[in-house]
């Protein structure tokens, strides 16, 4: 699309010319906000000549420009190691022994990712992992975790419902069980640099010992950058869904994608249903299957888990939830409230560890200022949770009912 600005000049002097150059690249350094740049690639470069030699009067002149940008621009991004900039320059060159004068205004680009594009999209995110382990010096069991999502792709404000089975295969508790979604960053330095960050994290309760048990909760996906960043082969963004328990050490992920248009397919049930199978744990030994045939009370029959703390229930730090211009949260007085859009557009967000792919340097606590794009939307962070699994279900159960 073109790109339409004026250039004004408000001056009375000789000049050689005026010109304005419109840019794009990505930037990338080994060090988190430094502006020593390690690897750089262009997308686009093209320039303008607005004026020749001559003078111009005193007064304000304008000039009239436009810049036709490539398809195939990635889009916009900032983050602690590394940079997606779009920027218009502006210089008055002027005799020599004179200085010249310039002015730059950075704009974005957004280049929509289509989550119908990726394969198989619309099928849930299932996966399962099994471990066994001893307790009491003597006794060994194992817990069996399955964790699934309804869908695998989702855009900013919808809603991830995730599912958790768990089945307690011992006569010890497990520890609550904990849902988070990581955003990974990868950076092409001279070695890869990976910036991990957590967005939004879930805690359910713990499963009592020779229990089978189920939880199911919601994620509102806040303002995320996209996946890939599609063009740009400096910087990868990548989405998981990590569920896992301390006691004992399990761990299932699942990838995420979040993108700009949502799948247009009516999301399946997380449940495994028709399809390819899902990932499921081979058959316990024999010695395995006999222990928790002798267990003194083994529960087939599953358990619903409520959910202790949920991340997004809780004030958002300022930097994380404010927007410039954003609207002051509805009063609750019965009246609707307006639903903008949410901004398709925002760089990373969360706490950050990065760590490196190789060397022996250990993890580096970094910071980076979150900057959005001025006046780029009205939509901030979601001012109210996502209602619970239960609570969107209509349950009266008191117990099932998540705390705060």
């Amino acid at each position: 699309a073109p790109v339409p600005h004026p250039a004004c000049v408000s001056s009375c002097g000789v000049l050689s010319a005026i010109r304005v150059t419109c840019t794009g690249s990505c930037r990338v350094s080994n060090k988190a906000n430094d502006a020593a740049w390690v690897a750089e690639e262009g997308y686009f470069n093209s320039a303008l000549s607005l004026a020749d030699k001559g003078s111009l009067p005193a007064g304000e002149h304008s000039f009239p420009f436009q810049f036709l940008l490539p398809a195939t621009a990635p889009t916009s991004f900032e983050g602690p190691f590394g940079k997606i900039v779009h920027q218009v320059r502006a210089t008055i060159d002027t005799p020599r022994f004179s200085k010249d004068h310039q002015c730059s205004r950075v704009f974005y680009i957004l280049s929509p990712l289509n989550l119908n594009s990726i394969p198989d999209i619309e099928q849930p995110n299932v996966a399962s992992t099994t471990r066994k382990f001893s307790y009491k010096l003597v006794k060994t069991g194992s817990v069996v975790l399955t964790a699934s999502t309804d869908l695998r792709g989702y855009v900013v404000g919808q809603v991830l419902r995730l599912q958790a089975d768990i089945e307690n295969q011992s006569g010890k508790d497990t520890s609550p069980v904990v849902a988070s979604l990581l955003q990974k960053v990868s950076y092409k330095a001279k070695r890869w640099i990976y910036d991990v960050r957590t967005i939004a994290e879930v805690e359910g309760a713990s499963v009592k010992a020779w229990r089978r048990a189920q939880w199911q909760e919601q994620i509102l996906v806040p303002a995320l950058p996209q996946s890939a960043l599609p063009g740009c082969s400096l910087i990868h963004v990548d989405y998981y869904l990590q569920v896992s328990l301390k006691t004992p050490e399990a761990i299932v992920t699942l990838p995420v994608f979040i993108g700009n248009i949502a799948v247009n397919q009516v999301p399946l049930s997380p449940r495994p249903g028709p399809g390819p199978p899902p990932v499921v744990p081979s058959a316990p030994p024999q010695e395995e299957a006999e222990a928790v045939a002798s267990g003194p009370h083994f529960f087939s029959d599953p358990v619903s888990l409520s959910t202790k703390s949920h991340s997004q229930q809780q004030q958002p730090p300022a930097a994380f939830g404010s927007v410039p211009g954003a609207p002051e949260p509805h009063p609750p007085d019965g009246s609707p409230a307006p639903h903008p859009l949410p901004p398709p557009l925002c760089i990373s967000t969360g706490a950050t560890v990065p760590y490196f792919a190789e060397g022996s340097g250990g993890p580096v606590p970094t910071t980076s200022t979150l900057i959005l794009p001025p006046e780029y939307s009205s939509w901030g962070y979601p001012y109210e949770a996502p209602p619970s699994y239960e609570q969107s279900c209509g349950s009266v159960d008191p117990c099932l009912t998540p705390r705060s």
